[in-house]
């Protein structure tokens, strides 16, 4: 079958058929865009006793500073109670906490309402997270462990080290074409539909365009190898912090620099025949952003708790990362 009809393409759930819900953290104070604000907030908790240590914590109903927890899988942090809990602050670790948007969490069990052990005892250097979402991009690829909102976590591999693909039995070998389950993520990244269902081909070239496609793709979303890189070899860099809803963008062809408010992303040159104001609107869409719903700020434990320091609120293409 060298092409397939859109009712032979199966659903995700078929092809990768391990998948878990999405961690809930319960509180956004753990997670922070650097790991300086995460162990400044938690000497704070640890210095505050009794029913102060209580509201600095934010309890739910899964966690209080009196739950007793089990270590996560890999993790150094305590188990003993938080009420009680002394000792330096756990190591933060990278995450994703939204569509290309890495941030830093404190990995202890006793912080997070429902951490979903199981991802974290599979969590290592070879581990690639595949996350549905309900919005676009319908599927996302990730290094970094997820605590993003999402509808399933699908780990592409079950056990630690990359072993055991999480994928039908036979399925490579029904293909017949690569037998690198990371090639198969490439091609389902390129060819899945919004209804979550991938096509399938055992058209060799079609299929070697798809992974090839689909790699590109991988090494953006988990920002693996070499950044892309402008003509001459040069990189954009986050010059001075971006604004969280920049209300006007233009760029500066002379300065070869595209400006958002205050802040500021060089090198960004004009594609030639492209005017300034078609340059501005490609990437804002006309003068002024549109407004957008933004993702609620991380709060931390009341009070005047330590925030992030200044920077670019993403650092994707900052120098700074």
């Amino acid at each position: 079958m060298p092409r397939v009809t859109r009712d032979e393409a199966p659903p995700l759930a078929d092809l990768m058929p391990w998948s878990v819900a999405p961690p809930r953290l319960g509180r956004g104070w753990p997670t922070a865009p650097d790991p300086a604000s995460l162990r400044a907030r938690w000497d704070r908790l640890l210095t505050a006793e009794g029913a102060d240590r209580e509201a600095l914590l934010q309890p739910t109903r899964s966690r209080t500073a009196h739950t007793a927890v089990a270590q996560l899988p890999g993790g150094p942090a305590g188990t003993g109670r938080l009420i009680r809990a002394t000792g330096p602050c756990p190591e933060p670790v990278r995450v994703l906490a939204a569509p290309f948007d890495e941030q830093w969490l404190i990995p202890d069990h006793r912080l997070i309402d429902a951490a979903r052990p199981e991802l974290w005892r599979v969590a290592d250097a070879h581990q690639v997270f595949v996350v549905e979402s309900d919005g676009a991009p319908h599927l996302l690829a990730t290094s970094r462990f997820p605590t993003l909102r999402a509808r399933r976590i699908r780990p592409l591999y079950r056990r630690p080290g990359g072993g055991e693909p999480n994928l039908a039995p036979g399925l490579l070998e029904h293909l017949g074409h690569s037998r690198d389950p990371l090639d198969f993520l490439a091609w389902t990244l390129a060819a899945v539909r919004p209804d979550r269902t991938v096509p399938l081909t055992r058209d060799p070239g079609l299929w070697s365009r798809g992974v090839a496609l689909g790699h590109r793709l991988l090494r953006l979303l988990r920002r693996d190898g070499e950044r892309p890189k402008l003509p001459g070899g040069r990189r954009p860099y986050v010059r001075a912090p971006l604004p969280a809803l920049p209300l006007t963008v233009r760029h500066d062809p002379a300065e070869e620099a595209l400006h958002l408010d205050g802040g500021r992303i060089s090198p960004v040159p004009r594609r030639p025949g492209t005017s300034r104001r078609a340059a501005s609107g490609s990437w804002s869409g006309g003068s002024r952003c549109a407004p957008h719903p933004a993702r609620p700020a991380p709060s931390p434990p009341s009070g005047r708790a330590p925030g992030p320091r200044p920077g670019p609120r993403n650092c994707w293409n900052s120098s700074r990362c």
